[in-house]
Parts: C-alpha cells; structure tokens; sequence
C-alpha cells in the first residue's frame, strides 16, 4: 500500500472520532516514527509502498486510535522538557503543565550546586530525570509504589544519559530516609472520583487509576503523607514543590500550613488554574 492510500483510509476511518488536524498529527507521527519521514517528506512522497511490517503496525495503530488509546501509548514513547520518555500503560503519559512545575524548581535553583532532590511518585520518571538532566551536580532520588513504573523509569534515566537512585516503597508508609533533602517534588495522585466524569474517556481507559485517583472523602491523603516525610526528612529551609488540585488550592495551602510549612505560594499553569504550590520548612 502507497503512503498516500493510508492516508486516505485513515481519515476515512478516524473522521468520526477526531477533528481533522489531530487526525492529520496522528498520520504524521506515525508515519515519522515507523517510516522516518517528517510531514515535507511525506507531501513531496506520497507513492512510497509501505512495507508489510510497517504497514502491520500502521494498522494496528489505527485499530489502537478506533478504541481511543493515546498515540503516546502506541508509538511507546513521548516528548517532555525536550527529552524522549519511554511511557507504557504502567505510567502516567506526562502532561505540559508539569513542565511548568519543573520549570520552577530548575528557576530556584540554577545558580545551586550540590543539592538533593528526591522525586515522590516518579512514574515515569519524568520529573526527575529532566532535573537531573539540567541540574548536573545534584543528586536525584525517585521514589514509586510501583515496579513496573520504576522499571520504566530506569529505562528513561539510561536513554537520558542521568543518573537517579531509584527507590521502590509506599509513601504512605513510608517516614524517614537515610537521605536529606533541600527539595521534595511531587505530582502525586490528587484527581477525585467525582471529578471522573470530567476527564477524557482516553485517559479513564487507559491511564493507570493508582496514579491519579483519590477518595472524595480524602483527596489530599498524599499531601498530608508528603508534607509529614518532609517534615521528617527536608534540611533546614528545604522546599517543598507540588502538582494539585486545581479545585483544592487553599485546602492544600491550609494544610501545609497546619504543618508548620511556611511562605506557601500558589501558581497558575498554562491553562490559568491553581496547578502548582511551593511551601518551605524553616
């Protein structure tokens, strides 16, 4: 089949399900990734015969995209803060407005040497390992419940060129470490189950439950555990930095508060809601 028979059968296929651009940035992705032509290549190349195995996972990408799996989950990998992370259903696929959250730590401490950063519930790893990556003299520790998220995680941490002590545990049992720290990261699992019916059918299908949701009756269960480790285990004017709730900002605030933390500051992300908050200990 010529790439330009695909096309067609591909957006006769995916025309009732997606809008025509996000259509055409799937066919470009796919076609980039499986054939290494970008979209100028693709338009001067239309004839090119694709070959039986790459047109076996071409289809079986369209068949992916029919039932709603994210193109990150198909091609097996995603870009953030310009580096290349291997994502599986095991992990989260990582969102922009964490970059943003990255972005400030990296802003705080780029004339910094020698600090430690620990990661909690690193999933992907993404977190960590792009602050290791532009922060090389500090040492990084990323911690998740999960062995098949560190699994990915250490896979990312090589591909990257960095070097992360991963750590396999339960913050929620889990309250002092060998290590200090002058900041504890953290986008932890902050989304409650009445919030569900808001969120893409997408991400319910196939992102993993465990790293996003929480109980209505509790949705800040993480941020008390965190907040209780980093009293535990944060040096002397050590910060704190969260991904939340956008709903929950001051709930959180308070509570950091109730905790002894000071200079609690909130920040908006790209999409102008309460997404970030950066609290010290003293």
């Amino acid at each position: 089949m010529k790439i330009i028979d695909f096309k067609k059968l591909f957006f006769t296929e995916l025309q009732a399900i997606y809008p025509e651009t996000e259509i055409q940035s799937f066919f470009n992705i796919l076609i980039e990734h499986q054939l290494k032509l970008n979209r100028v290549e693709i338009a001067l190349n239309p004839a090119i015969e694709i070959t039986k195995t790459h047109l076996d996972f071409l289809q079986s990408a369209l068949s992916g995209l029919k039932k709603s799996v994210p193109i990150q989950y198909i091609i097996g990998e995603t870009t953030f803060y310009g580096l290349t992370f291997k994502v599986t259903k095991n992990v989260l696929i990582p969102r922009p407005e964490t970059e943003e959250l990255v972005n400030w730590v990296l802003n705080d401490t780029k004339n910094i040497a020698n600090i430690n950063i620990i990661d909690i519930g690193t999933g992907s790893g993404c977190i960590a390992i792009s602050i290791a990556k532009n922060l090389p003299n500090t040492k990084v520790f990323a911690l998740d419940i999960s062995p098949k998220a560190l699994e990915i995680a250490t896979e990312n941490a090589k591909l990257n060129g960095v070097n992360i002590q991963f750590i396999e545990a339960d913050i929620l049992n889990f309250s002092t470490s060998d290590e200090k720290f002058d900041i504890i990261i953290s986008n932890p699992p902050y989304v409650r189950e009445l919030e569900k019916e808001q969120m893409q059918k997408n991400v319910l299908a196939n992102e993993p439950h465990l790293a996003l949701f929480v109980k209505n009756e509790n949705p800040l269960l993480f941020y008390d555990k965190i907040a209780d480790f980093a009293i535990a285990n944060l040096k002397q004017n050590g910060s704190i930095y969260f991904e939340i709730n956008q709903y929950l900002g001051k709930e959180t605030v308070t509570l950091l508060k109730s905790k002894g933390f000071h200079n609690s500051k909130l920040k908006k992300d790209i999409f102008s809601v309460n997404r970030m908050l950066k609290a010290t200990i003293i």
